[in-house]
Order: structure tokens, then C-alpha cells, then sequence
């Protein structure tokens, strides 16, 4: 059975979806069966690991409004262990679509259930907002792991977060872990990276986690060319900070 991680924070532009990429790209280099779920409407992890989403038969969308199963919608990529489940833009109107049936939340849970098996880890990239399907990743996840920006007002909406993540826990999956608190575009030059990494560290203590991610012009330019930066550039500071948050990962939780 796989360990699900869901990589969620209400904020854009933190590095959810680098992260996504990324994480799962570095895991499945260490050889773990890996599947990234793209539930962002966006689709920027689907175009991030070269999936051009108007080729796909199936996707999230139909996976959530009962048109596909998950091993239907599921597409491998360029990289050995490392598979995507979709999204597209119909994952716009999904929310709508679901909202009146029962266990609405658990829709994504219910569905992933035949195939959970087939990974060691999936990974959910998650929407930046706090709607229905956000909730659904929350539901499905065994861990949640929360990206935050080293810039202006880092801490702005992480309660409101971590108080969601409380209410999921009460109602919906009262196993859900926080894997951790993951510090992004770090620049070690700038007094405010610094101040903020003490400022997180100093509110959260051990939820961060160890690893840093770095701000790094490759890990930016890989996904336009569709690629993990892994591919792209294995040698650049993003593609080793990964690959250290992938083997955290791996040391502090055993896949069951």
C-alpha cells in the first residue's frame, strides 16, 4: 500500500506545484513507484512532466464525476517509476459537479482505492484555495506537506491551513499527519529568507522540515521545457535539494 502525501497551501505561488514535480521525480529516481495527481485545473504538473493534456483520453475530472477509473486515466512519463493522473481545465467545473453527491469529500479516497497498491508514493498537487477539491486531497492523503515561501508574509493563512487540517481530522480522516513544513525559494544572501526561516522554525519547530529548497534559475526553466528539473539539469542546486527532500522522505517514513 502507497503513501499518499497531499502538497497543499491555500497561497499561490509557493511552489506547490515545483515541489509536486519535483518530490515525486526525486522518488521515483530512488526507485520508488511513484504517481503524481495533478487535481489543480491549472494542470501545470501535468505540462511540468511533458503530459500535453488535450492529448489525454481521461483525466482527474473524470475520475471524479464517474466517467473513468483511476487505472484508465493514468499516463506514464518520460521517467521510469514515475506516473501521472492528469488534470485539465473540466476540473473547473468538478466542484460543482460533485457537490450534491453524498461523501463528497471522499470522492478521490473512494477512487484511488484499486490502485493504491501499484505505488509506493502519491503525491496530490493540490488547487490554491481551500474548496472541495483540496478537500478531497486532505481525505485521501496519509500526510500533508505544506510549502511556504521565504518572502512577505510567509505565515499569512497558514493558520487558516492548519485549522482546516484540524477539521479534516475531526470529520473526515482522522489520520492525516502533517509530513512537514517544506521552506521554498530560500536565498541565503537576502536578511529576509533568513528572517523568515528563523521566524517559521521559531513558530513550528520540528514540522519544518530539514531539507531547504532553494531559489535556483533551473529548477524555474524546467517545467517549460516539460521536464523534472532531475532531467533537465541534474547537477543544479534545485535538482540536489530535491533529491535531499526525497531521501527525508524516505528516512522518516516507511511506505506501507
Amino acid at each position: 500500500m502507497s503513501k499518499v502525501i497531499a502538497i497543499a497551501n491555500q497561497k499561490g505561488g509557493v511552489g506547490k506545484t515545483t515541489t509536486a514535480i519535483n518530490l515525486s521525480a526525486s522518488l521515483a529516481a530512488a526507485e520508488k513507484k511513484t504517481l503524481i495527481i495533478d487535481i489543480d485545473p491549472q494542470a501545470n504538473a501535468s505540462h511540468g512532466v511533458g503530459i500535453d493534456t488535450d492529448e489525454v483520453e481521461h483525466s482527474v475530472y473524470e475520475l471524479l464525476v464517474g466517467g473513468a477509473s483511476a487505472a484508465e486515466a493514468v499516463v506514464e512519463t518520460q521517467m521510469p517509476f514515475l506516473s501521472l493522473l492528469p488534470s485539465n481545465i473540466n476540473l473547473v467545473g468538478a466542484e460543482i459537479e460533485i457537490v450534491d453527491l453524498p461523501h463528497r469529500e471522499r470522492v478521490l479516497r473512494g477512487a484511488l482505492k484499486d490502485i493504491r497498491s501499484q505505488y509506493d508514493y502519491i503525491i496530490i498537487d493540490c488547487p490554491p484555495s481551500l474548496g472541495l477539491l483540496t478537500l478531497n486531497a486532505l481525505t485521501a492523503a496519509d500526510s500533508i506537506l505544506i510549502p511556504v515561501q521565504c518572502e512577505y508574509y510567509a505565515l499569512e493563512g497558514l493558520g487558516q491551513l492548519l485549522n482546516t487540517i484540524s477539521i479534516v481530522r475531526r470529520q473526515l480522516n482522522p489520520t492525516l499527519d502533517i509530513q512537514g513544513v517544506l521552506l521554498t525559494m530560500y536565498d541565503s544572501r537576502l536578511r529576509l529568507s533568513n528572517q523568515v526561516l528563523s521566524e517559521v522554525q521559531r513558530h513550528l519547530g520540528d514540522k519544518v522540515c530539514k531539507t531547504i529548497i532553494h531559489r535556483n534559475v533551473r529548477l524555474s526553466e524546467a517545467p517549460s521545457h516539460g521536464k523534472p528539473v532531475l532531467l533537465y539539469d541534474a547537477l543544479s542546486t534545485g535538482a540536489k535539494n530535491y533529491l535531499e527532500l526525497a531521501q527525508e522522505i524516505l528516512g522518516s517514513v516507511v511506505a506501507v
